[in-house]
């Protein structure tokens, strides 16, 4: 079924987009982020030079063989890598598709497809940064579950999960962790031959989906220019139980960006555009034809500079700015089908960091970099939602310091702080303490703005031991500030069918976490293993109180379109672990036949000993694997165990097996005689056993299913 009108095409999008830009003046400083071959956890540099990519592949599109678990070994926490080539074969729609088989991360799942945002532990939408090339996504994807993230992830060289200490660079709203895609939309690099690129396509059978997205990197002496585009579609998709209705999806945007690449360094600019549509399903979603149009366009520059002195080894700066909106179009009350609701976000943030001369110390090297960050968020609603948040004006301004030192070959010790200001602006109500309307009375309304300042800190340790295993060890305090829409929320929203009611005197939340590992990415036998405890203090949580409403508070407890949702505080302990494995067993040809797997868990408890909503379930997993000759095939399954820690009011979830297969060839050729240097054919097959799968993380698991059995066809070729 196709349900979807044609997408409305960009206007305005630069003018709107420097408008944005133009919000950081005022606030602070400006600035940046992590240099040009550096990962987002370290400090060192390795070249002072203008880096040439290899034939073929830049610095940022590199990653383990086909079917190798990537670990990293050189890093306090762990970090979960999406290569280029598995994003590829997999052809995601949303990060959530990308990564929630991932150990460790789930996805929100509210709509596959178009509305599927990362849960990283048990934790997501405020305590989940997602972040495009060091620069915030800014979007309005934590306030509502059914709001997309505007980022396809076929245009990314990786995506990266980045949890502990790292996370102190990106500001408070990361205590559970930074989703990161990287891409080359400013070049950091010069392409050997001068050029390079790539360009996938692929078709999904479950949902008739088809996409496509390429993208070209070209250089003439120091000036290199990036330009990228995609465009996706699908039908609503097959479920064991018949078709999901309203779950169809399209989207479409690209990039077009420049640098000036020079001997210590480069500086460059960014210009981005997103434009999709998709639906909601759910039974008074799909039977109101529910969809959303989010609409971004990004303006973001980057550099670096290494001085040939001075006490400062690299100089890095990041900013950006951009303009969100969508519509929340369906069937109004009056019978009419046009826009229901309307969510604005403009916004901008800036980085600079200072990472300063190795010191030779007594104890050993010491490295580190100083950073500031700045950035100011204007987020509002409108339509039936004007009535959820009145406008709201966010400021931040921090500073955060990060010191390695070196006592021997093999052992590392970390410690970072941060400290962080918060200013929210917006209109606070004050309602009946058991949220039940007094007749004849309305909420009283009057402006409010809270200043909070968030203090963290973080210690780690790093250890080589035998037989190339490395052990991490570490602990943390974070403060988070609340959000605006956790303090002055006041009404309906349409599209999660909730009624909200934020809590304008909410504390900073405090989390204190230990947090051990053991990692080992050489020879036959690979591990990635973690084990971690969290104490909150005020942790923040969406409460049902048992109440309907429609769209007034006035309605609540006598309505039956909406749930009445409230922002609380209680203390809570989360405890868990998730591991991953490889064996290599068997040579074949120039590789391995093996055997991987993987587990994890977490559990969420508040102090009176109920359960945290809406928690992913246990899952265990693994199977077979051969790569050798170009070929990589895989056959494993995925077991989820059925959910029954839940929280009062909400259901369980039954279990499920997802079944999974993969092919895929990749032959190297003559770019002189194909044009192409490398093409790859892949064949996958999910839910294979046509399994009925409910997420339990999801506020919708009750009224859909994920999709049924699927098969991916993809073809991508790199030149």
């Amino acid at each position: 079924m196709r349900l979807l009108p044609p997408i409305p095409p960009a206007r305005r999008g630069l003018l709107r987009a420097v408008s944005a830009l133009a919000l950081l003046a005022g606030t602070g400083a400006a600035a940046g982020a992590q240099g040009t071959e550096t990962r987002l956890e370290e400090l060192s540099v390795t070249s002072a030079s203008p880096i040439v990519a290899a034939p073929g592949r830049g610095p940022s599109s590199g990653g383990p063989a086909a079917g190798v678990l990537p670990v990293a070994t050189d890093t306090f926490a762990p970090v979960t890598v999406v290569s280029q080539d598995q994003i590829a074969r997999d052809q995601p729609r949303t990060l959530g598709d990308a990564l929630m088989d991932r150990p460790g991360i789930s996805g929100s799942s509210y709509a596959p497809g178009g509305a599927n945002r990362p849960i990283i532990r048990g934790l997501d939408n405020n305590r989940v940064r997602i972040q495009e090339n060091g620069i915030g996504v800014h979007d309005v994807s934590e306030l509502g579950e059914d709001h997309g993230v505007p980022i396809n992830p076929l245009v990314n060289d990786r995506i990266e999960v980045i949890r502990g200490p790292a996370t102190l660079r990106y500001g408070s709203q990361a205590i559970g962790g930074v989703v990161s895609a990287e891409n080359n939309r400013i070049p950091t690099f010069i392409p050997a031959n001068g050029y390079q690129g790539r360009i996938t396509t692929g078709y999904s059978s479950v949902d008739n989906g088809r996409q496509v997205a390429g993208s070209v990197d070209a250089a003439s002496g120091n000036v290199v220019v990036h330009a990228d585009g995609f465009k996706t579609g699908s039908d609503s998709y097959d479920t064991p139980l018949g078709i999901q209705a309203n779950s169809g999806t399209r989207s479409q945007g690209g990039a077009i960006g420049m640098s000036y690449v020079f001997d210590r360094g480069f500086v460059g600019l960014s210009y981005s555009h997103f434009d999709a549509l998709y639906q909601i399903p759910g039974a008074g979603d799909a039977a109101s034809r529910t969809r959303l149009d989010p609409r971004q366009d990004k303006l973001e520059s980057r550099g670096e500079y290494r001085p040939v002195d001075g006490p400062f080894e690299v100089i890095r700066y990041w900013a950006g700015g951009s303009v969100y909106r969508h519509d929340e179009i369906g069937i109004g009350g009056d019978g009419i089908d046009g826009i229901q609701a309307t969510f604005k976000n403009r916004e901008a943030e800036g980085r600079i960091e200072l990472q300063h001369i190795p010191v030779f110390t007594a104890l050993g090297k010491l490295t580190g970099a100083l950073g500031f960050q700045s950035s100011r968020r204007v987020l509002g609603t409108g339509g039936e939602a004007g009535g959820l948040l009145a406008p709201t004006d966010t400021r931040a301004n921090a500073v955060y310091l990060f010191e390695e030192l070196e006592l021997q070959p093999g052992t590392r010790l970390q410690a970072a702080g941060r400290v962080e200001g918060v200013r929210a602006t917006g209109t606070a109500s004050v309602f009946p303490g058991d949220f039940v309307p007094v007749p004849g009375e309305d909420p009283l309304e009057y402006g409010r703005r809270r200043r909070f300042t968030a203090k963290s800190v973080s210690f780690g340790a790093l250890q080589d031991l035998p037989y190339g295993f490395v052990g991490s060890l570490t602990g943390s305090y974070v403060e988070r500030a609340p959000t605006a829409p956790e303090l002055y929320s006041r009404g309906p929203h349409d599209a999660t069918e909730t009624f909200e009611i934020g809590d304008p005197n909410l504390k900073v939340e405090r989390a204190r976490t230990v947090e051990v590992g053991i990692r080992r990415a050489e020879g036959p036998f690979r591990l990635d293993a973690t084990g971690y405890v969290t104490r909150y203090t005020g942790f923040i949580y969406k409460r049902l109180t048992g109440l309907l409403c429609d769209d007034d508070f006035a309605s609540c407890g006598a309505g039956s379109e909406n749930r009445q949702i409230v922002y609380a505080q209680q203390n809570a302990t989360f405890y868990g672990a998730e591991i991953a494995s490889q064996l290599d067993l068997i040579p074949v040809g120039n590789g391995f036949a093996g055997i991987n797997a993987q587990y994890d868990f977490v559990h969420a408890e508040f102090d009176d000993h109920t359960f945290v909503p809406r928690i992913p379930p246990h899952r265990v997993g693994g199977g077979l694997f051969v790569r050798a000759d170009g070929w990589f095939a895989q056959v494993n399954v995925l077991h989820a165990f059925a959910h029954t820690e839940t929280a009062p009011l909400e259901t369980t979830t039954a279990g499920y097996d997802d079944l999974r297969a993969e092919i895929s060839y990749t032959k190297p050729l003559d770019p002189r005689i194909y044009g192409a240097s490398e093409v790859t054919l892949s064949l996958q097959g999910r839910n294979l056993l046509d399994a009925q799968i409910r997420n339990s993380a999801s506020f919708k698991k009750d009224e859909i299913l994920l999709p049924g059995r699927n098969v991916r066809l993809s073809l991508t070729a790199r030149f």
